[in-house]
């Protein structure tokens, strides 16, 4: 069927929520997956893709809502992408993501599972994130009610659209982060546009200003990294001493050169504007570095309890030989490391490693050991052999889960237990299904990370069998 003659489905009821967060109904015997909308509403829906078992649509028409619906908080809404659950009741989120984790468990998964306990909710259901990252835009993208209206295109700093790489919606308010990320980007926004700075153009790869990274920590202290398109000019200096004059919060300011293609900097250098490369994080009796390029949990209240639950279920007396495999800035190396013999972290980014050492000398912890590399190439048969079999082995991979060579590698250290915490409970769940033989789910604890949004974390325990 083309997409011109895709029907418009009419006064159609919402069951429950799918996969990805999308919305679920059933019509003439087709599965139905929209965004923007939650059980109970009633919609028209333009379809807007349609196969043998489903169809995709959006909606056009908000027939009557359904009695959970409730206003969304930011202007945004519907458009940029991201929180796309402010019309649902925190309370019916975390219920929603409890059944996902639950689906996901039993029905990929296919093992046999105890209770899963209740998930553990978020203090911060706004202001929680501490690491936003932004994009400039020569031409902000406009909606069709805006062009029908003549609002004329101007530079525009915010979110992409979602799967448009070149289409950035410009952003004045984001209730993501404190206050503070609203105050500095809209001033960088406002001062580049006033002294006839470039931004970026996706298409001719040209433009002086090209990304913005902020991150804070609990101190209300701020890190800036201003990544330009081009070889800074006297007018890109003039916009990090005013980043640097208009924000005491601002204790770490740096800059980088991005000339390739894409916007990664993971393999490009970051110089330091004023203040230090850094800033730091505490959690419990921990100081934790943390770099422009480091991994660390974007929501840090909630990372503390994620880190609690690991600990504990990792069940350490002391004697134990612990892998954390993915550490990251070794975050969590570092919060078990005073109940282990050793812990050895490995994760893939350098610098992050970098960081974990440098964290773990900061906190007077020497019974430490990380190594950076790809953990296929890194976790082998030779490096158990060196360093030890694991009593223990914590693991929080990435949203993909784990390689079948590092399980395979892991099921041939055979720990006593393993700790798994996951972004995706998904691929989690695949995972889990390939220990199984050898291992067996005996906890269950999700973690909410990401109000308004489906996502969630979730942390199992598996023992041998």
């Amino acid at each position: 069927m083309g997409r011109k003659n895709l029907p418009l489905l009419k006064d159609i009821t919402i069951e429950s929520i799918a996969a990805e967060g999308k919305a679920l109904a059933h019509v003439d015997g087709l599965v139905l997956f929209v965004p923007y909308c939650i059980p109970g509403d009633r919609v028209d829906i333009q379809v807007t893709r349609k196969k043998h078992s489903f169809m995709e649509g959006r909606v056009e028409r908000l027939v009557s809502p359904s009695p959970l619906r409730q206003s969304a908080r930011c202007g945004h809404y519907g458009i940029c992408g991201g929180c796309k659950w402010q019309i649902l009741p925190y309370s019916e989120q975390l219920r929603w993501k409890q059944n996902q984790v639950e689906d996901n468990l039993q029905r990929i998964g296919k093992v046999s599972l105890p209770p899963i306990s209740p998930i553990l909710g978020s203090e911060q259901e706004y202001a929680y994130r501490n690491k936003l990252e932004f994009t400039f835009a020569d031409h902000r993208w406009l909606t069709p009610e805006q062009l029908r209206a003549g609002v004329p295109f101007e530079p525009g700093l915010g979110f992409h659209i979602p799967n448009c790489f070149d289409k950035v919606l410009d952003i004045r308010t984001c209730y993501l982060m404190p206050e503070l990320n609203n105050r500095i980007r809209n001033a960088v926004r406002e001062y580049a546009i006033e002294h006839g700075m470039t931004f970026y153009n996706e298409h001719t790869h040209q433009g002086q200003l090209r990304t913005l990274m902020l991150r804070t920590n609990q101190k209300g202290e701020a890190m800036v990294v201003l990544v330009f398109g081009e070889e800074l000019t006297e007018q890109g200096k003039g916009l990090l001493d005013y980043v640097h004059q208009q924000f005491a919060e601002v204790v770490s300011l740096q800059y980088c050169i991005n000339l390739k293609m894409n916007d990664t900097i993971g393999d490009q250098e970051v110089l330091v504007w004023y203040g230090q490369d850094h800033i730091v994080e505490t959690m419990e009796n921990l100081r934790f570095k943390i770099g422009p390029k480091s991994f660390y949990q974007t929501n840090t209240l909630q990372a503390q309890r994620l880190y609690e639950v690991a600990r504990d279920m990792a069940a350490l007396t002391g004697k134990e030989l612990v892998y954390d495999l993915y550490t990251g800035t070794g975050t969590i190396a570092q919060f078990v490391a005073a109940k282990a013999r050793q812990v050895i972290g490995i994760e893939y980014v350098e610098d992050a490693i970098a960081d974990a050492r440098v964290n773990a000398e900061v906190n007077g912890i020497d019974n430490t050991l990380f190594f950076a590399g790809d953990m296929k190439d890194i976790l082998t048969e030779a490096f158990v052999a060196e360093h030890g079999r694991p009593d223990v082995i914590i693991t929080d991979p990435p949203r993909a889960g784990m390689h079948e060579d590092v399980i395979r590698v892991i099921l041939q250290a055979a720990p006593e237990r393993i700790v798994y915490v996951s972004c995706n409970p998904a691929t989690q769940a695949r995972d889990l299904n390939l220990m199984d033989e050898h291992y067996r789910v005996t906890r269950i604890q999700p973690v909410d990370m990401f109000p308004q949004t489906h996502h969630v974390e979730n942390v199992v325990l598996l023992e041998k069998r």
